[in-house]
């Protein structure tokens, strides 16, 4: 199809057309903002919950809490959520804290699924435009006939089948518009699925250990390994 054939097409379709080719467009500008606000989502939040917590098993809340307050992965929000609880709620065990990171985590969701709206609506409308400029090109094909006629045409199919087939690129252009978008929208729905599962078992994680220091608990002992030789008693006498 050349240039030609193209612009031919695109002054056929009118309106019907170009508002496809703007819905075209906005799902890309969406698609790349998505794909550069995500970039490394799930990476810098599993490098800052490793890092969390290693401190806390070590007791050290307050190296903690800093870890997260200088890092700008998605998962800070949520661990200074539950710190800022665990702060009011130390005196009665960290009560609360658990709610307090499933909020805060929810609210962190929405923030990852932004305008991802709009790419689900573009693709369930566009079809439908698309028909609906098909169906008005057929309109104006057979009006265009009967005037032909009422003039002393022969009123030939030929013409009509050449509108029918120009006013049908409104449909293909519809169903390529809508394939293009939810293509996108599948993919960032799947991905999110896997970051925010990430996220709630960082949470949960993160709840347990705060509120183990909460209640004074120590950190936990490292499990000995297998190959390691036994320590012998003080209390034991050489044979």
């Amino acid at each position: 199809m050349s240039l030609n054939d193209i612009l031919h097409y695109l002054r056929l379709g009118g309106v019907t057309l170009a508002l496809l080719l703007l819905a075209s467009v906005a799902a890309l500008v969406v698609a790349v903002e998505r794909i550069i606000a995500l970039w490394g989502v799930s990476e810098r939040s599993r490098l800052l919950g490793e890092a969390v917590s290693k401190h806390l098993l070590r007791g050290d809340v307050v190296a903690a809490r800093t870890a997260a307050e200088r890092s700008d992965a998605v998962a800070a929000d949520i661990f200074l959520a539950g710190f800022d609880r665990w702060e009011r709620s130390r005196g009665s065990g960290g009560a609360g804290v658990e709610a307090a990171v499933e909020r805060e985590r929810a609210q962190v969701g929405l923030k990852l699924r932004r305008n991802l709206w709009i790419l689900a609506t573009i693709g369930s409308i566009t079809p439908f435009v698309g028909l609906f400029g098909t169906v008005a090109g057929i309109m104006r094909s057979f009006k265009d006939l009967g005037l032909d006629v009422e003039a002393g045409g022969t009123g030939g199919s030929a013409a009509v089948m050449t509108g029918i087939s120009e006013a049908l690129v409104a449909t293909a252009v519809g169903i390529l518009v809508a394939v293009q978008a939810m293509v996108f929208y599948n993919y960032f729905q799947a991905r999110l699925s896997r970051v925010l599962v990430e996220l709630r078992l960082m949470g949960d994680e993160f709840a347990e250990l705060l509120k183990e220091r909460a209640a004074g608990g120590p950190p936990p002992e490292p499990a000995p390994r297998p190959d390691a030789p036994a320590t012998p008693r003080a209390d034991s006498q050489p044979a």
